[in-house]
């Protein structure tokens, strides 16, 4: 491909050094969880942006003013843009009426009816505020509904933070937490079986992502009829299906990511895409769930808040108008292609997997290690272009044709700077 340009400027980010350093002496870590440098996904630390002072659209502004395209979408829940007009307005107006009241407002009602209208297999909806309520949730219903305790996961999930949801070594996790759990390889529905077998009568759910989006790896689509095979497992051995959609929800098919892989869940959980930022999640289900459901004992102190109701509503709308799921996944094979090509122009492999609209790369030169990858991810940060050196990226709707072709430019000065700092690397030219 062939590129004209200047050399891009690299980023000057002191200001949010200097306030990380800040946020040392009063919050764990700095910056906790997966938004935190301390994960080692920063590497350097010193070359990436750690806070920002204001999103609009496709874009974020840090503390010294840069503004970055952001392939991250804040881990998700950026889909039509950052501070979208309609689902502001939404929102504002909901917020003059009321957001979190004695009583729940009737926009609840209104939301549930637009997720199930949405989502091909929702008969009902339910709501909180983080994608671990909702598949903690689903895992309770499991429980509640078929009387049994083991539960099964497929190997290099992640389905939130809770306990159960976690592996064992990791800090404040005990065996205990854990001991109910069953582990098969992703692709592998005679090995889902075999477990039915071997515990006979004990299995009270199944939950996976609907294809393997996990950290550090490639990522992994459903091989022809997996997920067919999956749903008779369950069926034959009352083993309740779940789908955790809280990543790739609306992401890959407004209608559930089950509804374009061609089957149906008993359960499924959403957060990230469903309300454009507004801090809500969603498990819905079937009809033969809801009593179960409704038994059980589960709620928080915001979750029935008014205003993000508002602005899922808006989203769905706005990306049912705007034919959202088509568009960001040609814009995500649009860079993805050009990324392989620049990659391949420079020498390098690059490996792109996952589903369009929410792609993960890798450079294959790397081998067993990540060094060059993660170097060619930190040189484009530099530039104003955030990718992540260990997460599926995401595309959102206020993605120009002008982000794509600067992320570009930026991929291929970057590619440049890490050969010429690997004279002995193995490259395809």
């Amino acid at each position: 491909m062939d590129l004209i340009y200047e050399p891009k400027k690299v980023i000057n980010v002191s200001k949010s050094q200097e306030m990380f350093k800040r946020a040392l002496n009063c919050i764990p870590a700095g910056i906790y969880g997966h938004l935190g440098p301390s994960e080692g996904c920063m590497i350097p630390v010193q070359s990436y942006p750690l806070f920002s002072s204001r999103a609009e659209g496709a874009h974020l502004y840090d503390l010294d003013g840069n503004r970055i395209i952001d392939w991250m979408c804040a881990y998700g829940p950026n889909f039509l843009g950052y501070n979208d007009p309609d689902v502001d307005a939404a929102a504002a107006a909901q917020r003059k009426k009321g957001d979190c009241t004695t009583l729940i407002s009737d926009i609840t009602v209104e939301f549930a009816e637009e997720v199930c209208n949405t989502i091909e297999m929702a008969d009902w909806a339910f709501f909180g505020k983080n994608g671990g309520d909702m598949t903690q949730f689903a895992v309770m219903i499991a429980r509640a509904y078929t009387h049994r305790k083991k539960i099964v996961l497929t190997k290099g999930y992640y389905h939130g933070v809770a306990p159960w949801m976690q592996k064992l070594g990791y800090s404040g996790v005990t065996e205990e937490d854990l001991a109910n759990n069953l582990y098969i390889d992703w692709n592998a529905p005679e090995q889902f079986e075999a477990l039915c077998q071997k515990y006979p009568g004990q299995i009270a759910g199944f939950i996976s992502t609907p294809y393997m989006h996990g950290n550090f790896t490639d990522n992994v689509l459903p091989e022809e009829g997996y997920w067919q095979k999956i749903r008779a497992i369950c069926d034959k051995y009352g083993v309740v299906l779940i789908i955790d959609d809280v990543r790739a929800g609306f992401r890959i098919d407004l209608a559930g990511s089950a509804h374009k892989y061609g089957f149906e869940p008993d359960l499924a959980c959403y957060c990230k895409a469903i309300a454009n930022g507004y801090n809500v999640s969603c498990i819905t289900g079937k009809k033969h769930l809801l009593n179960a459901t409704s038994d059980i004992a589960y709620t928080g102190s915001y979750w029935l808040s008014a205003v993000p109701f508002a602005a899922g509503i808006a989203t769905l709308r706005k990306a049912k108008a705007l034919n959202a799921v088509e568009e960001n996944a040609k814009k995500g094979k649009k860079l993805t292609d050009g990324l392989i090509e620049i990659a391949k122009d420079n020498g390098f492999d690059l490996a792109v997997t996952g589903e369009p609209a929410m792609f993960y790369l890798r450079l294959r030169n790397d081998f067993e290690s990540t060094i060059m990858h993660q170097e060619w991810v930190a040189e484009c940060v530099k530039r104003g272009v955030f990718f992540t050196s260990h997460h599926n990226h995401f595309v959102n709707a206020a993605i120009s044709d002008q982000d794509i072709q600067y992320t570009w430019e930026v991929a291929d000065e970057a590619y440049q700077i890490v050969r010429a700092a690997h004279p002995n690397g193995k490259f395809l030219n």
